[in-house]
């Protein structure tokens, strides 16, 4: 019996996201920050508070898009008027994230198909919908992931590295204010995946997430700085949207083998890496390949 494990591009072992909530000018000098280093990001904004003139707490569409879009980060969803799902009635959620991801395709001429959870995330508050009721409808307005707001303290943060076993469900690693933040960072920069057990070579996700006027409150734009410059040092870490993640999960889950293993076919239009047992493999789109 031979284990095989997906490889990110390159053959690379770890990737590492952020995602930043909201849209605020301060955005601004956190792009400036993750530009600097090579880091990239998925923005999640509320199509129905955009600014209607440069200059306000939040941006308008034209700033963002240029902000973000220009320099590779994606956008996605964080509902129309930052309303938590688990807070109100099915209906009232479809609503908000339907009416937030139209408004984000007209104003940017693209597919939306990511999301953050505004406020309490996914969790059922106040006799709103389930957890359930909410994934369901995710998938049906075409929303392929959706992120929690976990991480906030050492209580609820997710510090295994391990990729998202629910897409409607992402926790990330932690927040960037949790304590342990770099403590986190070390850990997942050391660990050499290919001597774990045969049996155990996941690949490995770490997942920062946060607002940007979070550092202007609290003057402490140095840890952004810091944590980006601890990140890109390493040649191993693949620097991804949270969509690029995605489509690149998916695209990996499409391949197809034969009984024995030994031949691998790629219907994707992604080249994709593999480890089995220690061997790096990679495979063309439309390729079929012999691995032994």
């Amino acid at each position: 019996m031979k284990y095989r494990f997906m490889r990110f591009p390159e053959g690379k072992a770890k990737a590492l996201t952020v995602s930043y909530d909201d849209g605020s000018r301060y955005d601004r000098t956190l792009v400036e920050i993750l530009n600097r280093y090579g880091i990239k990001g998925t923005f999640n904004l509320n199509s129905g508070t955009f600014a209607k003139q440069p200059g306000e707490w939040h941006m308008t569409a034209g700033e963002a898009g240029e902000l973000f879009l220009t320099a590779g980060h994606e956008i996605a969803v964080h509902g129309y008027k930052h309303v938590a799902p688990g807070q109100v009635s099915a209906i009232d959620g479809i609503r908000e994230v339907l009416d937030g991801r139209l408004g984000l395709e007209q104003a940017y001429g693209r597919i939306i198909r990511g999301m953050a959870y505004p406020d309490s995330g996914i969790q059922s508050l106040n006799g709103g919908a389930t957890a359930n009721e909410i994934k369901a409808y995710l998938k049906s307005l075409g929303i392929v992931y959706a992120r929690t707001a976990g991480g906030r303290t050492n209580r609820d943060d997710n510090p295994s590295f391990e990729m998202p076993l629910d897409w409607y469900e992402w926790v990330p690693t932690c927040h960037h204010e949790n304590p342990k933040l770099m403590e986190y960072l070390k850990e997942f920069k050391e660990k050499d995946i290919d001597k774990v057990y045969c049996a155990r070579r996941f690949p490995h996700l770490f997942y920062l997430w946060g607002h940007s006027f979070e550092f202007d409150n609290k003057k402490n734009w140095n840890v952004m700085e810091e944590f980006c410059k601890a990140a890109a040092d390493s040649e191993d870490i693949w620097f991804a949207t949270n969509i690029e993640i995605y489509d690149y999960t998916q695209a990996y889950r499409s391949l197809q083998f034969s009984v024995d293993n030994t031949i691998a076919y790629n219907p994707s239009l992604y080249t994709i890496w593999f480890d089995i047992d220690g061997t790096r493999f990679s495979i063309k789109p439309g390729e079929t390949k012999k691995l032994a």
